[in-house]
């Protein structure tokens, strides 16, 4: 990273977009094809960079995240900046909790009107940030990999571009609406499963 960047370092939390602001912003960006376009499905995206299976560089997944070109780094006191300051303390967060005490870590879930909870976009913007690197996720994916199950209580909730169940059509009845409704408490496990299991490959040891 550059001087200029470390400069801009200590003043991140300063310079970070609230929340609710970072959410319409990313919706009135829907046309420049942002990889999340709510607070929920960020938060899943991030995620899934802290848990995963390789360091990215910033720029290589916090521009198609917000849809803004890497230039937007360089300069401080805009909307862009903003974003990127928000998006890089939620990074920060989830990294220390996870890393610290994994058991406090709490997706930033859509809720219904009613209370209830929808995972789906946050798990969609779990999915959207594994295809950035999909080949170093494909052992999870290949469903005779004894470890494939760490992933379902994400992917039970994702959609293919076709807009098809990720893994296909659920079964009928009661006990199935009862594991779908109730899978997205497993999801804060899963996370801190994924990044113990990632992380011997993340970071090799030296030998």
């Amino acid at each position: 990273m550059s001087s200029r960047r470390h400069k801009a370092a200590p003043s991140m939390a300063a310079a970070a977009m609230p929340l609710a602001e970072l959410e319409r912003w990313l919706q009135a960006r829907v046309d420049r094809h942002p990889a999340a376009t709510s607070i929920p499905m960020l938060d899943g995206y991030v995620a899934a960079i802290v848990a995963g299976p390789v360091s990215m560089s910033p720029l290589d997944w916090i521009c198609p995240l917000l849809a803004i070109d890497a230039d937007a780094f360089n300069h401080g006191g805009t909307p862009e900046f903003a974003a990127i300051s928000a998006v890089a303390l939620r990074h920060n967060e989830i990294s220390q909790t996870l890393s610290t005490t994994p058991r406090q870590f709490a997706p930033m879930h859509r809720r219904e009107v009613n209370g209830d909870i929808d995972p789906r976009p946050w798990c969609q913007g779990f999915y959207a940030a594994m295809r950035l690197r999909l080949s170093v996720w494909a052992p999870l994916l290949d469903a005779s990999n004894v470890n494939h199950g760490l992933l379902l209580p994400i992917l039970l909730h994702c959609r293919d571009d076709q807009g098809r169940p990720r893994l296909g059509p659920p079964g009928s009845g009661r006990e199935t609406e009862d594991f779908l409704r109730n899978a997205h408490l497993d999801i804060p496990a899963t996370v801190e499963a994924l990044r113990q299991y990632w992380m011997p490959i993340r970071y090799p040891r030296a030998r």
